[in-house]
C-alpha cells in the first residue's frame, strides 16, 4: 500500500495514517531492509532504558516511514543522548551507510560517550556543527545526505533554545537542512504537536508545535510536503499541561505530584511529517 498525500481538507492538524506498506511514500521498501531495521532495533547495544521508550517513539515503523535505507547517508539533528543514534548508527553500519550527528558542541556530550563506549560501532560516526552560524563551522557538505532526520527540535528552535537572545532561528535550521540534502532527498521530522487554535505564545513557551508552523518554515526553505503519519499520536495529550510538555514522561517536571496521572497519559503527541526536496 502506498501511503497517500495529504489533502487539502487535513493540511492543518490531522495527519494520515501510515498502515502495513512496501512502498513507503515513493521508496521501494523490501524484505532485506526490514530484516536490517529489526536487527537494529533489537541491537544489543542499545540502552535497557531507551528500549523501555519503543512504545512511544516507535522507532522502527517512524524510520520505515520516512524511507531511511540501510546504504543512506543520513543527518541527525541534534541527537541529544544518541536515542535514535543506538539504532541508526548499527543500521547504517551494517548496510554500508552514513552517519553525521549535527549539533553546538554543548550538544555532543551524548555522541561522546557512545563513541566513548563502544568505538568499533559509534566511533565512524561523523560530526558537524548545527546550525552553522560561523562562517569557519563545520558542515554537512551541501547536496550529499540522502535523509536528514530531526526528532523532537523543531519547538526548541523556535523557542531560542540555548540563543542568547533567545530569537527564534528555526527557518535558517530548515534553510540548512534542505542544502545539506540531495535533490529527491527525506527530511523527517517529529516534534510534539500543539493544536492549531492554540495561541502562538504556547507554540514559544510550551515546547509544542503546530503543524501548520513545521510546514510553513519547511515550505519556506524549499521542501514539499509528501507524507504524514499517525505512528506517533497519542490522544490521551491534550497539550495544556502546568509546565508545557515537560509535564509528561519521561520528564516529569512536576516530580512526583499527579505522577501516576501523567504516566497514564504517556509521552506527548507527535506529529510525524516527511518532506521531500524537489529534484
Amino acid at each position: 500500500m502506498t501511503v497517500k498525500p495529504l489533502f487539502a481538507a487535513i493540511l492543518l492538524g490531522a495527519a494520515l495514517p501510515i498502515a502495513a506498506c512496501q512502498t513507503v511514500a515513493g521508496t521501494q521498501w523490501g524484505a532485506a531492509q526490514d530484516a536490517a531495521l529489526t536487527a537494529a532495533v533489537a541491537a544489543p547495544t542499545r540502552s535497557e532504558a531507551n528500549r523501555l521508550r519503543d512504545p512511544y517513539r516507535h522507532p522502527a515503523e517512524t524510520l520505515r516511514f520516512f524511507g531511511v535505507k540501510p546504504s543512506d547517508t543520513v543527518v541527525e539533528i541534534w541527537p541529544g543522548g544518541g536515542w535514535y543514534t543506538e539504532i541508526l548508527a548499527p543500521y547504517l553500519a551494517a548496510g554500508g551507510g552514513r552517519l553525521y550527528a549535527v549539533a553546538p558542541d554543548w550538544g555532543m556530550s551524548g555522541i561522546k560517550k557512545l563513541k566513548d563506549a563502544n568505538a568499533p560501532l559509534y566511533g565512524s560516526i561523523e560530526t558537524a556543527d548545527f546550525p552553522a552560524f560561523d562562517a569557519n563551522a563545520t558542515r554537512v557538505p551541501d547536496g550529499t545526505a540522502d535523509v536528514v532526520l530531526t526528532f523532537r527540535n523543531v519547538h526548541n528552535w523556535r523557542m531560542g533554545y540555548r540563543r542568547d537572545d533567545k530569537q527564534d532561528y528555526s527557518a535558517e535550521a530548515f534553510r540548512q537542512a534542505y542544502a545539506m540534502l540531495k535533490p529527491g532527498g527525506v527530511l523527517g521530522v517529529v516534534d510534539h504537536r500543539l493544536p492549531e487554535d492554540a495561541s502562538d505564545e504556547r507554540e514559544r513557551s510550551s515546547g509544542y508545535i503546530k503543524v501548520s508552523t513545521v510546514r510553513r518554515l519547511a515550505e519556506a526553505a524549499g521542501f514539499k510536503l509528501e507524507a504524514a503519519s499517525e505512528i506517533n499520536a497519542n490522544p490521551k495529550d491534550t497539550a495544556d499541561w502546568p509546565n508545557g510538555v515537560w509535564t509528561l514522561p519521561p520528564s516529569y517536571a512536576l516530580k512526583d505530584t499527579d505522577r501516576a496521572k501523567y504516566a497514564a497519559i504517556g509521552e506527548s503527541d507527535r506529529m510525524t511529517l516527511k518532506f521531500v526536496k524537489p529534484r
